[in-house]
């Protein structure tokens, strides 16, 4: 059995996951980096290789049972247990309700929520048999706070939101910690693939909304620009999450993502966050 701090890393292709496994593994950790496809590995190898840290790559697919029970079952019966959980991988998706079809939005909640709660469940009875683990979900801004035209996606953000800290006291009382990362702009792969998505995507083309996402679009380029955090920023608040004596369980990772929630804490009724988001959007 290791002796080090075994890490189960979920999406690790590029972005977030990818920078993740490369710091816990800096850090010390074993790290699992999983994946969806293996061919897409390349630039995770090649990142390892040039900062001489040893990564075990195995594949993963989030929406699919067997998958998870084999790579998580595979990393138990060979390390005796896993430490640490990142439930990084995540898909997002642009288009308002009407717009959106139901098998969109299905795969969507299927990789952003179900398959944090598969991984999740996964890990839990030998965690809890332990008395001892972490699970740390990279969330979103959009998960505390809805963006336009992130319908789904937000939805699913917030039902990750729900399931962690429902699960945190519970989970507690068996010396497993719960934590969740709640990033604003991150200038990764991720924007550029939903946007192509969008692009590619046969919705239903309502023109009352083509401005409307067109300003909103126009903003978010601007600010994560200005604002944008890189995968390594997110990446040494996960390690924070997983090394912290007492981890919270939320970790806001930027000042001005800090003051935006705020608001929410403050306002009651909702209604300074519609007027700030809508703020993004022309008359």
């Amino acid at each position: 059995m290791s002796s080090q701090q075994i890490a189960v890393v979920t999406g690790t292709s590029s972005g977030i996951g990818l920078s993740t496994a490369i710091v816990l593994a800096r850090a010390g950790f074993k790290v699992i980096a999983t994946m969806r496809d293996l061919t897409k590995a390349d630039a995770l190898r090649k990142r390892a290789a040039g900062e001489s840290v040893a990564i075990d790559i195995r594949r993963l697919d989030v929406q699919d049972e067997l998958s998870i029970q084999t790579c998580i079952g595979g990393v138990i019966k060979e390390f005796g247990r896993v430490d640490v959980l990142v439930n990084n991988a995540g898909a997002g998706l642009l288009g308002s309700t009407e717009q959106t079809t139901m098998a969109a939005l299905q795969r969507t909640m299927d990789i952003n929520f179900f398959g944090v709660w598969r991984c999740t469940q996964a890990v839990l009875p030998t965690m809890r048999a332990a008395r001892s683990g972490r699970v740390i979900s990279v969330s979103s801004i959009g998960g505390l706070i809805g963006q336009p035209f992130n319908d789904a996606y937000c939805a699913a953000k917030f039902a990750v939101e729900g399931l962690m800290e429902s699960l945190a006291p519970v989970a507690k009382r068996f010396g497993i910690h719960v934590s969740l990362i709640e990033p604003g702009p991150v200038n990764t792969e991720f924007v550029a693939t939903v946007v192509k998505q969008k692009e590619n995507r046969a919705d239903v083309e309502i023109a009352d909304y083509a401005p409307l996402l067109s300003a909103y679009l126009s903003g978010s380029r601007q600010m994560f620009a200005t604002a944008g955090q890189t995968g390594d920023d997110i990446a040494a608040v996960v390690l924070e999450a997983a090394i912290s004596e007492s981890p919270h369980l939320r970790y806001l990772t930027s000042d001005m993502i800090r003051g935006v929630v705020a608001r929410k804490y403050v306002d009651a009724t909702g209604d300074s966050i519609v007027a700030m988001t809508g703020a993004r959007l022309p008359q």
